[in-house]
C-alpha cells in the first residue's frame, strides 16, 4: 500500500470530525450507496493490515462526508475495533517513501472519527491513549507539512471529546494532558489557539486537580497571558479580560503577573468604554480583590488613584442596576461590583498602611453611601419567593460588610430593612445546606467557576453577626431585633455552630470564620445582658445558652490558641450568671462548680510576677499566653472580674469554692511579691473588688486572707476596702 492510499484512508477520520449525529438513519444512507454495506463487511473479515487498509479505502470512496452519522461510525468502528489503530499510534516502521508521522497521524484520525461517539468517547481503549496523544501536541516537525497539521487537529478532537465526557477532565489531567496543552500553546505552533481553548474548558471542570498536577506550566501559561494584557492595543485585552480569571491560582499570583494585570486594568478603565468593554474588566479587578485583597495595587499616588477609581466605577454600576425599578440586572457584573465594593470598605477603615488617603476615604465613603442606599432600595423589593436567589445572598453580604464598619448613616431605611434581614436570615439558617450551596453560587456568580482567596461563608446570619453587634447598642433598632425574634435566632445559631467546636469534631478544619462568629454571637449577647437584662431572665432560649456555657468552659479553657474565645464565653457566663442566680442550675450543680473553678482559672491566670534587671523587686507582667491577645482581651478580662465579684453575693456556694482553688491566697501572694509601682490602678481597683467581695461573704475566706499578710498587703496597694473588712471580726 502506498503512502498515497495511506492518506486517502485518513479521509475517513475527516469525514467523521466533519459528520453530525442529526444526518439521515443508516438505511436511508444504505439506500443511496448500496455499496457501503459491502465494503464495511469487507473491513470486518480483513485478515491483515494492507487488507484493513484497502478496506478502509474503499469505505473512504464508497461515502461521503456528509453522509457518515452516529449509526455509520459505529458501525465502522464495530468493523475496525481499536486494535488497528492502537498499533497504528504506536509503529515506529513507516512503509517506504512516507515520513514517520503518517502512520500515527491516520491512528488519530480513525480515533477522531470514533471520539464523536460520546460512549466510545469514554472507552478505557481511548482514555489509555490520552498520555500518546498528549505527546502529539508538543511533537517538533515541519510547521508547514499539512498531514502533521491534520494529525494535531485531529488530536485536539480526540482530546476536546474525552473532556465533554463526565469523568473526562479527570483522566486527561491524570495523563498530563494540562502540561501538554500549556506547553503547546506557549510555543505558539499550529493549532496553539485550540489549546488554550482546551485549557479553559479543563479549569472550568477541575480548578484543583490542574494546578495540583500542572502548576509551574499553569503559572507559565499565566505570565504570557498577563503580559500579552499589559501589552495589548486591540480587542483582543477585552478578550483576556474573560480568559484570566480562569489563570488565577489558587495560591499565591506571581508579583509580575499582578504588576501586568493592574497596568493593563488601568488602561482600559481609565478610557471611556461600552458596557460589553468595562464588565470584564470590572470582573476581572473583583477577581483579583477576592484573591489577593489590595496587596495587587501598587502603593502610591497611582494605586490609590486607580483603587478610587475602581469603587467608583463599581458604585456607578450598583445603583444603574438597582435604583430602577423593572431594570434588567445583570447579577454577575454587579455582584463583581459588591467584591471591588468590599475591598473599598476594607481600605476606608483600614488605619495603617492604607492606599487611600484621608480626602480619598471621605469621598469614598460617601459614594459607597449612595450605593448601599441602592442596595436597601433593592432589598426592600424582595418577596419570599425570591428570598434563595444568589443575587439575594450577595446583595445582604456587601450590606452586611457595610453594617460592619458603618451603621450611623441611613439608620432611618436599615431599621426598616431590619424585619426582612431577620427573615432571610431565619429562613437561610433552617435550611443551612442551601444556604451553604448559595454562598458556592454566589462566588461562581460574581467572579469565575472558581473561587480562589477566602471562603465565603456559608450563611446569611453570620454576615450579618457585625452589623447586628453595633445595632443591638442602639435603642430602636435593639427594640425591632428583639420584636422579630433575633435573639431566639442568635442562641439557636451559637448553639449549632458551638456544635461544630465540641469533643468528637476536627476543630483543625474549621474555618476561622466559626470562631469568629462565636465571638461576634458573645457581644451580641454581652449588649443584651448590659441594656436588655428582663429579655435574658424571661426568654428560655437564654437558659439553655446558659447550660451550653456553663458545661464548655472548663475544656474551652485547657484548649491552646482559643484563650480569647475563652474570655467572652466566661465573661458572658458569669454576666448571665448575676441575672440567672435563681436558677436551679446555678445553686452549686457539678456543671456550675465546673464553671467558675474555670472562670477562676481564665482570670487567674492573667498576670504573673517578673523579674527584672537591676532590681530585687519583680513586677506585675503578663503571663507568656495571654501577651499577643491582650489588647483584644484586656475589656473581657476587667469585665469578668466585675462581673465575677457581682456573683459573690448571689451564689453563697461560691465563695468557698473560690477558697478552696486558693484563688484568694495566690492574689495576695502574687501582690505581695511584685513592685505596687508596677501594677496599674485599674488593676488594683479588680483585684480589691473580688477580694473585698470574698472577705465579706465568708470567715474562712477573711482568715486565709488575714493568714496570707493581706491587711499588709492591701495597706501597701492602699486597698481601704480591703483593709477595713480584714480588720472586722
Amino acid at each position: 500500500m502506498s503512502c498515497c492510499d495511506l492518506a486517502a484512508a485518513g479521509q475517513l477520520g475527516k469525514a467523521g470530525i466533519m459528520a453530525s449525529d442529526c444526518e439521515p438513519a443508516l438505511n436511508q444512507a444504505e439506500s443511496r450507496n448500496p455499496t457501503l454495506e459491502r465494503y464495511l463487511g469487507a473491513l470486518r473479515e480483513a485478515k491483515n493490515d494492507s487488507e484493513q487498509f484497502a478496506a478502509l479505502l474503499l469505505v473512504t470512496k464508497a461515502v461521503k462526508a456528509g453522509d457518515i452519522d452516529a449509526k455509520t461510525r459505529r458501525r465502522i468502528f464495530d468493523a475496525v475495533g481499536f486494535t488497528f489503530p492502537n498499533r497504528l499510534l504506536t509503529t515506529k516502521e513507516a512503509p517506504d517513501g512516507c515520513p514517520d508521522h503518517v502512520l500515527r497521524a491516520l491512528g488519530v484520525a480513525l480515533l477522531a472519527c470514533f471520539c464523536s461517539d460520546p460512549e466510545l468517547a469514554s472507552h478505557p481503549q481511548v482514555l489509555n491513549k490520552i498520555p500518546i496523544l498528549s505527546t502529539f501536541l508538543t511533537a517538533r516537525g515541519d510547521p508547514d507539512d499539512a498531514a502533521r497539521r491534520s494529525m494535531i487537529d485531529d488530536t485536539y478532537q480526540c482530546l476536546t471529546a474525552v473532556a465533554g465526557t463526565p469523568r473526562g477532565p479527570r483522566h486527561l489531567i491524570a495523563g498530563g494532558t494540562v502540561s501538554a496543552l500549556c506547553q503547546a500553546y506557549l510555543g505558539h505552533g499550529y493549532g496553539f489557539d485550540q489549546a488554550l481553548a482546551l485549557l479553559v474548558g479543563l479549569l472550568a471542570a477541575a480548578e484543583t486537580q490542574c494546578w495540583k498536577e500542572a502548576e509551574p506550566d499553569l503559572l507559565a501559561v499565566l505570565r504570557g497571558l498577563s503580559e500579552d494584557f499589559q501589552k495589548a492595543e486591540d480587542a483582543s485585552k477585552f478578550e483576556l479580560c474573560q480568559l484570566l480569571p480562569l489563570f488565577l491560582p489558587p495560591t499565591t499570583v506571581p508579583s509580575e503577573c499582578l504588576r501586568d494585570l493592574q497596568a493593563g486594568l488601568a488602561r482600559i478603565l481609565g478610557s471611556k468604554l461600552s458596557s460589553w468593554q468595562r464588565n470584564p474588566a470590572l470582573k476581572l479587578a473583583a477577581r483579583l480583590a477576592h484573591a489577593c485583597g489590595s496587596d495587587w495595587i501598587p502603593a502610591g499616588s497611582s494605586g490609590s488613584k486607580f483603587l478610587a477609581l475602581l469603587v467608583n466605577l463599581a458604585c456607578v454600576e450598583v445603583r444603574l442596576a438597582l435604583e430602577e425599578t423593572g431594570t434588567e440586572v445583570k447579577e454577575d457584573v454587579v455582584t463583581a461590583c459588591y467584591a471591588l465594593m468590599e475591598l473599598g470598605i476594607q481600605e476606608c477603615t483600614r488605619c495603617e498602611q492604607s492606599l487611600l488617603k484621608e480626602p480619598q476615604k471621605v469621598q469614598l465613603v460617601s459614594i459607597m453611601k449612595e450605593a448601599i442606599g441602592a442596595v436597601i432600595h433593592y432589598l426592600q423589593q424582595v418577596g419570599p419567593e425570591k428570598q434563595k436567589e444568589p443575587f439575594v445572598f450577595a446583595s445582604v453580604r456587601i450590606l452586611g460588610a457595610w453594617l460592619a464598619e458603618e451603621t450611623s448613616s441611613l439608620r432611618k431605611e436599615v431599621c426598616q430593612l431590619l424585619p426582612f434581614l431577620v427573615r432571610y436570615a431565619k429562613t437561610l439558617y433552617e435550611e443551612a445546606e442551601e444556604a451553604n450551596d448559595l454562598s458556592q453560587q454566589v462566588a461562581t456568580l460574581a467572579i469565575s467557576p472558581t473561587t480562589p482567596g477566602p471562603t465565603w461563608p456559608g450563611d446569611a446570619l453570620r454576615l450579618l453577626l457585625p452589623g447586628w453587634c453595633h445595632l443591638t447598642v442602639e435603642d430602636g433598632p435593639r427594640e425591632i431585633l428583639i420584636k422579630e425574634g433575633a435573639p431566639s435566632l442568635l442562641c439557636k445559631y451559637f448553639l449549632q455552630q458551638w456544635e461544630l467546636t465540641s469533643p468528637g469534631h476536627d476543630t483543625s478544619v474549621l474555618p476561622d470564620s466559626v470562631e469568629i462568629g462565636l465571638q461576634t454571637c458573645c457581644h451580641i449577647f454581652l449588649n443584651l445582658v448590659v441594656t436588655a437584662p428582663g429579655l435574658i431572665k424571661r426568654d428560655a432560649c437564654f437558659t439553655s445558652l446558659m447550660n451550653t456555657l456553663m458545661t464548655s468552659l472548663p475544656s474551652l479553657v485547657q484548649q491552646q490558641g482559643r484563650l480569647l474565645l475563652a474570655a467572652n464565653v466566661a465573661t458572658l457566663g458569669l454576666l448571665m450568671a448575676r441575672l440567672l442566680s435563681t436558677s436551679p442550675a446555678l445553686q452549686g450543680t457539678p456543671a456550675s462548680r465546673g464553671f467558675f473553678a474555670a472562670a477562676i482559672l481564665f482570670l487567674s491566670q492573667s498576670h504573673v510576677a517578673r523579674a527584672t534587671s537591676g532590681s530585687d523587686q519583680a513586677v506585675l507582667a503578663l503571663s507568656p499566653d495571654y501577651e499577643g491577645v491582650w489588647a483584644d482581651l484586656q475589656e473581657l478580662w476587667f469585665l469578668g472580674m466585675q462581673a465575677f465579684t457581682g456573683c459573690v453575693p448571689l451564689l453563697p456556694w461560691l465563695a468557698p469554692a473560690a477558697l478552696r482553688s486558693r484563688w484568694p491566697q495566690e492574689l495576695l501572694q502574687l501582690l505581695g511579691s511584685v513592685s505596687p509601682n508596677s501594677v496599674k490602678p485599674e488593676m488594683v481597683a479588680a483585684y480589691q473588688g473580688v477580694l473585698v467581695e470574698l472577705a465579706r461573704a465568708n470567715r474562712l475566706c477573711r482568715e486565709a486572707m488575714r493568714l496570707q499578710a493581706g491587711e499588709e498587703t492591701a495597706s501597701h496597694y492602699r486597698m481601704a476596702a480591703l483593709e477595713q473588712c480584714l480588720s472586722e471580726p
